[in-house]
């Protein structure tokens, strides 16, 4: 038996990566206590996406509702597998800048001490499997800031010329800048699954992503940038704009091109890996670009507010080089770009994503 365990198997990245590698045969073991849920509120709970990937995978699909702060529970399930687990994909964690500041402890107690307790499960149980990690590209903190960077209608854009204009690369340095209570959770996570790598020579990957996307995100405020532009549009909400004047860009990647990436690192697996990925120059917007997309897609207006101050450490403008990743996997190749994945996004959520009944207050 070969056993894939996916870390928050009911997020966007998660029931994504439990689809796909159900499909290549293995059984998966999805480990998801619905975090999210009490980070940002009913409407982001995970809970719909659990029931679906039950139904839809059925005896190839098998949910533990644990915490993966919780040793005991978390080691005993590893220990009941043991070594038919084949691939550990570990995407649980607490996403937002936001609600870090809140609530410090539990932030890094998820973020950094749950992927340790991941870590030294894998190798204690399964030193074999392949350890693939969502880190972020808030790793980087704020230092993408400081790059040379052109006023457009718009967007910023990176000076023509820079060494970085087709992209950040990994050579950015991570350190002496600021990075957000997130940011500094998710740095100690992301050096500790490349030193279990180097260390004691397991095969592991951090995955700094960019913005990922895709119809199966619980979209909401503090998390979900493009899923939350065609929910705030298509419910009639307003959106709030956090500085920069809304020219702020992000790449963005599709949640099946980054598990794509997931199953050629499985196949062919490295020591201490590190990868950027997420749309780069094949697929990024605007904060303003993304508006004037959702309103092409459902002809509705945007309803926004803009807020003077930006939001501690968050990137004035990120696209990142994927070039690292396809000289290592030459056959993985992006298929979404920004206009498919927000379409795909209102289609999938049409009928769920409605205006507020009268009486019915939305924020």
């Amino acid at each position: 038996m070969s056993v894939a365990f996916v870390t928050g198997s009911g997020g966007l990245i998660g029931s994504e990566a439990v689809r796909h590698f159900a499909g290549m045969g293995l059984d998966v073991v999805g480990i998801d206590n619905d975090m999210r849920q009490e980070f940002f509120g009913e409407e982001a709970s995970t809970a719909w996406n659990v029931r679906r990937l039950t139904d839809e995978l059925g005896e190839a699909y098998s949910h533990h509702s644990i915490d993966i702060r919780d040793r005991g529970a978390l080691g005993a399930l590893f220990k009941r597998y043991g070594r038919d687990v084949a691939v550990v994909i570990h995407t649980a964690a607490q996403p937002s800048h936001d609600w870090a500041v809140r609530d410090p402890f539990t932030d890094f107690d998820v973020n950094a001490a749950g992927t340790l307790n991941v870590l030294q499960n894998v190798r204690e149980h399964c030193i074999e499997a392949p350890v693939i990690h969502c880190s972020t590209n808030k790793v980087y903190g704020d230092r993408p800031n400081s790059l040379p960077l052109v006023e457009l209608e718009t967007r910023w854009e990176i000076e023509p010329g820079h060494p970085y204009e087709q992209g950040i690369r990994e050579d950015m340095p991570i350190d002496a800048c600021l990075h957000s209570i997130f940011g500094a959770s998710k740095v100690a996570a992301d050096v500790m699954v490349q030193e279990y790598g180097r260390y004691f020579g397991m095969k592991t990957a951090c995955f700094r992503g960019g913005t990922l996307t895709g119809p199966a995100h619980s979209a909401t405020e503090l998390h979900g940038f493009l899923g939350y532009v065609m929910r705030a549009n298509m419910e009639h909400r307003t959106y709030k704009i956090f500085g920069y004047q809304g020219k702020q860009v992000r790449d963005a990647i599709h949640s099946s091109d980054v598990v794509s990436a997931f199953e050629a690192f499985f196949r062919n697996p490295r020591s201490a890996a590190v990868y950027n990925l997420g749309g780069g120059r094949y697929s990024n917007t605007s904060n303003r670009e993304a508006f004037a997309l959702a309103e092409q897609i459902t002809g509705q207006e945007m309803i926004t507010e803009y807020v003077e101050a930006n939001r501690i450490g968050d990137h004035k403008w990120w696209i990142g080089s994927n070039e690292a990743f396809q000289a290592d996997y030459p056959d993985w190749k992006q298929v979404y770009d920004v206009p498919m994945i927000m379409r795909e996004i209102y289609e999938a959520n049409v009928d769920k994503w409605v205006p507020a009944r009268d009486g019915e207050v939305r924020s």
